[in-house]
């Protein structure tokens, strides 16, 4: 981030609290951050999206260790969420069987939509959506493909 951003008041925010999750108002950021927050901020899901690159904001929580989970435009409020450190892993021999919130979880560390994972995976997009909403699960090859791109992405499962 750079110096001087006028989300750095939010980073330093987000890093020094203890909490997994954390719902904010806007105008408690505008609080925080000493300034309004723009338009699309207001109405638009786009701009709360979690992307590192070109977005001083998304930077600020992301680098603070959060990403944002539900923003609520008619209550002006947004939910911040800590992914775990470690994730509850099954295992079938030595091959890990991937459930709705481990799929979840790789696709937001590789920061890929939904339509963009399923691109990286060879399948469509309603399946990941059903992998992740846990209508089913990946078949074993399918785990055994999910772990060699986890490993390849640096997700520590």
């Amino acid at each position: 981030m750079k110096e001087g951003s006028k989300y750095q008041p939010l980073l330093e925010f987000l890093r020094g609290s203890e909490q997994n999750e954390i719902t904010l108002s806007f105008a408690e950021i505008e609080t925080l951050i000493n300034d309004v927050l723009p338009e699309s901020a207001r109405n638009k899901q786009a701009w709360w999206s979690n992307r590192k690159q070109g977005s001083s904001q998304a930077y600020a929580w992301m680098e603070a260790g959060y990403r944002v989970e539900k923003v609520d435009f008619d209550q002006q409020q947004v939910t911040f969420l800590k992914p775990p450190d470690k994730y509850q892993v099954q295992l079938q021999g030595d091959t890990v069987l991937w459930n709705a919130e481990l799929i979840k979880a790789l696709r937001q560390h590789m920061d890929l939509t939904q339509v963009q994972f399923a691109q990286r995976l060879g399948v469509r997009q309603a399946t990941v959506s059903q992998w992740e909403k846990s209508v089913y699960e990946p078949t074993l090859a399918t785990s055994k493909y999910l772990t060699l791109i986890a490993k390849q992405a640096g997700f520590k499962i």
